[in-house]
């Protein structure tokens, strides 16, 4: 089973720091390209800060042309066209800016998903017993685009308002430091506005996208398992479990757009107060003629104001931003932290020179987890060639033995050797090319049958026609509108029992000197059964193999038959010698016969 997935984990404390410090640390060989966006950036918000003057001088010109006509249109045209180049000149870099801001935040999601796809190859496999598969393929999908669409937008945001509130802030005390100290009252309520919002909302920005995995991976288990709830009528269950997931998410994507939602309207209803304190302070300066304010410096502050207060929007508007970045990347750069295999990509291939055959259990002790001892003391040494048959109830460790023969899992204790040579002196790949395997759940991928048989191996057309005749799916691939060049888009168009011939012939091609076949027939008629028990006889033959069988009558002509009980071996033999002592395994296979 398992372990429960924590969908509503709290913050911890300083995470939000600590992310973005993770996200900064993986832009870097993007810095320079951001510096470059920056720059256009800064020049832009200069160009917008100086536009406030021409707009001033522009006033001015106009209002005194009411106390001495005639208007001066030579002036006039002169800031008129000076201030339409301000404002040109702003709108291309800001889209320049724009632009190198999106190539850059595209690459990084590419080159955070290449690097989450390589890491999937590189984690064991214990970390997907503890994560669904719904959750890994979010942190790929929705958190990368997350970072992205946040990057793209809060990098530029962030310097652009520090920019713009500092130069605005320069400007206005150039202007009138008077008219400047009456705007700057509001910026302590906008300063605590911001924190009290930022300190509720990001535990449910982070709380949002752990719940979007939790619904990914429930979606991912109802389309693979769709058959399966509609042959027990379970679709109102399981939609009723889908809307209460439904449910949490979209609460905590309420609550996390509700509180960042605040803070827009919020600080745009603080900033009318400072428009309304500019106007009575400078109309009181203008009637008394103090001060040296004119109509002109008021319109320039009251632009300054606009300004002063879009900045600090927009530090809102990137801390909510920033709050989904940081949580979408603690969840990435968590995964990308998983702990991996060794590199064994140094390690020379040991048994180049031919393989016999020979593997040795010895004192094998394993469990998932410290606590959940499977294997407690597991020993047995097969001889080269030798159908070895796996057999035990349910829960017995049978898979699981084949599993640390295959180095998808380490033992806890203990070793195993094949023909002397310990499998953890050998690398994976070399375990792995050692032994075909027939597993009870088949696969099947997009493509003709002639790839999917194939597969990764090469092979003439003489080979898989001798191939196909032995796992008995000759007639099936003449049935075929191509025959082996039959394009399969959906492996479910193609019967369980076919789709198992399919993976019988895969393994056949691919000639491993060991074979390991999980149930290989369990999803075939008796008829087929039976051919395919031939060809398996024909393929194990001077291979060693092991075979996992419920079916007891098909592993009879086994030269060692295990019989496996709470991890251990509770008994060995022939089938005559087992039946003859008349115990564990004489009862496993009289009890599938007590009916005949």
């Amino acid at each position: 089973m398992r372990p429960s997935f924590n969908s509503g984990e709290k913050l911890k404390k300083g995470e939000f720091s600590k992310n973005i410090k993770k996200l900064a640390k993986f832009m870097r060989p993007y810095y320079i390209p951001i510096a470059v966006a920056l720059v256009f950036t800064i020049a832009a918000t200069v160009l917008s800060i100086f536009a406030p003057q021409i707009l001033s001088d522009l006033v001015n010109v106009i209002t005194a042309s009411f106390m001495a006509p005639p208007i001066n249109m030579s002036e006039l045209a002169r800031f008129g066209v000076i201030l339409i180049i301000f404002y040109v000149c702003n709108a291309v870099c800001t889209y320049v800016s724009g632009f190198i801001m999106t190539t850059i935040s595209q690459r990084m999601c590419k080159n955070l998903r290449t690097q989450i796809s390589e890491k999937i190859n590189r984690v064991p496999l214990r970390y997907f017993d503890s994560h669904p598969y719904g959750d890994t393929l979010s942190r790929v999908t929705n958190d990368v685009d997350t970072i992205g669409n946040s990057m793209q937008q809060a990098v530029s945001m962030v310097v652009q308002s520090a920019c713009m509130l500092t130069g605005v802030l320069i400007a206005m005390f150039v202007t009138s430091w008077q008219l400047a100290l009456t705007v700057l009252i509001i910026v302590p309520f906008m300063a605590v506005l911001l924190f009290v919002i930022m300190k509720f909302s990001q535990p449910q920005f982070r709380k949002q996208q752990d719940e979007l995995a939790v619904l990914n991976g429930k979606v991912e288990e109802n389309y693979s398992g769709h058959m399966v709830i509609k042959a027990f009528n379970a679709e109102a269950l399981t939609n009723a479990d889908f809307e209460s997931s439904n449910a949490r998410l979209k609460k905590s994507t309420f609550l996390s757009q509700a509180l960042s939602g605040i803070m827009m309207p919020a600080m745009t209803f603080i900033s009318y107060f400072a428009y309304a304190a500019v106007c009575v302070v400078a109309g009181i300066m203008i009637a008394g003629k103090d001060g040296g304010v004119t109509y002109g410096t008021l319109t320039a502050f009251l632009v300054y104001v606009n300004l002063f207060q879009s900045p600090l929007s927009q530090i809102a508007q990137a801390a909510n931003v920033l709050q989904s970045a940081a949580a979408a990347s603690g969840r990435v750069f968590d995964f990308l932290e998983e702990s991996e295999l060794s590199d064994e990509s140094n390690k020379p291939r040991l048994l180049e020179n031919g393989v016999r055959g020979e593997v040795e259990f010895r004192h094998v002790r394993f469990g998932y987890d410290e606590d959940r001892i499977i294997i407690p003391d597991f020993s047995a040494k097969i001889q080269p060639g030798w159908k070895v048959a796996i057999v035990g109830p349910t829960g017995a460790g049978k898979t699981t033995m084949v599993n640390l023969l295959m180095r998808f899992y380490e033992v806890n204790s203990g070793d195993i050797l094949i023909d002397g040579v310990s499998v953890k002196d050998m690398s994976r790949e070399e375990v792995h090319d050692l032994f075909g395997m027939v597993l009870q759940d088949t696969w099947m991928f997009e493509g003709t049958l002639r790839e999917n048989i194939v597969y990764s191996k090469t092979a003439t057309e003489e080979q898989l026609k001798k191939v196909c005749e032995a796992a008995g799916i000759s007639h099936y691939i003449a049935t075929q509108p191509g025959g082996l060049d039959h394009y399969v888009e959906n492996g479910d168009e193609i019967s369980g029992g076919q789709k198992q011939l399919i993976t019988i012939a895969r393994a056949m091609i691919e000639n491993a000197p060991m074979l390991i076949l999980d149930e290989a027939t369990s999803n075939v008629d008796t008829r087929t059964e039976e051919l395919i028990q031939t060809a398996m006889d024909a393929l194990t033959r001077g291979r060693t193999s092991f075979v996992i069988a419920h079916r007891l009558s098909t592993i009879k002509n086994a030269d060692l038959i295990l019989v496996m009980d709470h991890g251990n071996i509770v008994e060995q033999g022939t089938h005559e010698q087992l039946i003859e002592k008349d115990g564990f395994y004489a009862k496993l296979y009289n009890s599938q016969f007590a009916g005949e």
